[in-house]
């Protein structure tokens, strides 16, 4: 009788034994796990392009609104829009623009000029345009939006 409980206890024990082990938790894995994936190319940023990014100019914090002055100080313009033009074949973005609104009162008068972001500095978190001049911006072609 002692020898038939001891079966039936061990049968019985014996399937909870490999539950528990396959509850039990795996090792970690030593690769990490694969990024996602567009096409053949990587969604995503490095952790190296991430360390860049976050030091950069946000368009909706740092630009849009914001006024520009000159290396003199003086109040130039406004920040109304950033464009990202195409690049070749129109697939990827290529350089980054500033509309800068000049000129007039209450939004009557004024023009909007494209600048090349790259043609800013940023001093003491203000935006300025080295060398420029509300003159001289007036005298820049129009930027006007194109119907799409």
């Amino acid at each position: 009788m002692k020898r038939m409980l001891a079966v039936l206890t061990m049968a019985a024990v014996a399937p909870w034994a490999g539950v528990a082990s396959a509850q039990s938790p795996a090792q970690p894995s030593a690769q990490a796990p694969a990024a996602p994936v567009a096409g053949r190319t990587p969604l995503g940023v490095t952790v190296v392009e991430m360390e860049t990014i976050v030091v950069g100019w946000s368009a909706k914090r740092d630009l849009l609104g914001k006024t520009v002055a000159n290396d003199k100080n003086e109040k130039i313009g406004k920040v109304d829009d950033v464009i990202i033009s195409p690049g070749k074949g129109n697939s990827t973005p290529a350089a980054p623009f500033a509309i800068i609104g000049v000129g007039g009162f209450l939004g009557i008068g004024k023009r909007d000029v494209a600048i090349p972001m790259d043609q800013f500095k940023v001093t003491n978190k203000q935006l300025s345009l080295p060398g420029a001049t509300k003159d001289a911006l007036k005298a820049l072609p129009p930027f006007v939006y194109q119907n799409k």
